[in-house]
């Protein structure tokens, strides 16, 4: 396993990120594994050199960073790796229990501590924007959050590159920590990061991490809505929403398939592949909740796509809506 800085970052990371959304318990949504079927996953991906997992307080309602903490701490030594989490989302009722208001922020890194079982997060992120909250609030309180030694970095996720701008520049004229990583959504169906977000990460030196490089399992062939095989293709609402797989996108789909036919492997490392090999990129973030989907991901670092590849990848994409952000 080759990695890689995250940005400008000190940071290494695999070119890998397991993220861990699909697991915690099945009683938040019904095809998160549990715990006991999770741990396997966190395991393979240690051994096979992924240093970098991605969760978020409110998956499963904390019950996540659980799983993902205790393992991580069983089967590895807490220098040996990266563990992200994010800020943002509510849990539970309260006026204060979401967001990023500086009582939030506070309150929701004592917490994720404690169910991560660690005294420090490496990569602190928040998960959303908040119209609600002062920028320079946010800020402030995560760099306090820095400076208390209860995160190593800080990061961001989906949002316009407006607001990221702005984030970058409030904490550069205070003298306070600035975002090291972007975490949009990204994949071969769903490119209008590409537009301004990407150029202002390669400018500033910031890692990208995207998120669903496989846009919801459609280009690694499922089918979604009622005739899908999984538990999630049928009941996954974000799928249908952002309309990821529509007819727009079947053009780029049928290519995806005969490149993956002529290869001889599966949609899925191709689709990856392509993701990877943007130099924006510095590792996608890949969620498995079955043996070969940890296969195909670390399969797929083998892979170079020629120039020709790319373009027949590319050539039929359909600009869509902006999508994730909310």
């Amino acid at each position: 396993m080759k990695y890689r800085r995250l940005g400008n970052s000190g940071l290494k990371v695999s070119p890998l990120c397991l993220g861990t959304m699909t697991y915690g318990t099945p009683e938040w949504r019904e095809w998160v594994l549990d715990e006991q079927a999770s741990r396997p996953f966190l395991k393979k991906a240690l051994d096979a050199g992924i240093n970098f997992f991605d969760t978020a307080d409110m998956y499963s309602e904390g019950q996540s960073e659980r799983v993902v903490g205790g393992a991580l701490m069983d089967y590895a030594d807490r220098e040996e790796f990266v563990l992200a989490t994010k800020v943002f989302m509510p849990i539970g009722k309260g006026a204060n229990r979401g967001g990023l208001s500086r009582k939030h922020i506070m309150d929701a890194i004592d917490r994720s501590l404690q169910r991560l079982g660690t005294d420090y997060i490496d990569l602190y992120q928040i998960h959303r924007w908040d119209y609600d909250t002062p920028i320079e609030e946010t800020m402030e309180a995560l760099h306090d959050v820095v400076k208390a030694g209860k995160a190593r970095y800080i990061g961001a996720s989906s949002m316009f590159a407006w607001q990221f701008a702005k984030a970058q520049h409030v904490a550069e004229r205070n003298g306070w920590t600035r975002f090291v990583s972007m975490q949009p959504m990204y994949n071969l169906i769903y490119r209008e990061e590409e537009r301004e977000m990407f150029p202002l990460c390669h400018d500033q030196g910031v890692g990208v991490i995207p998120w669903s490089p496989l846009a919801r399992g459609v280009l690694a062939g499922k089918a979604q809505g009622q005739g899908a095989a999984t538990t999630r293709g049928r009941t996954d609402e974000n799928t249908r929403k952002w309309h990821l797989g529509s007819d727009i996108d079947q053009p780029v789909i049928s290519a995806l398939e005969a490149i993956s036919k002529e290869r001889n492997l599966p949609m899925a490392q191709i689709a990856l592949a392509w993701v990877a090999a943007n130099p924006v990129v510095t590792a996608p973030i890949v969620g498995v909740g079955k043996e070969q989907q940890l296969d195909d991901a670390l399969a797929s670092l083998q892979i170079q796509l020629t120039t020709e590849e790319k373009e027949r990848l590319e050539e039929h994409y359909v600009p869509h809506e902006v999508a994730g952000h909310a």
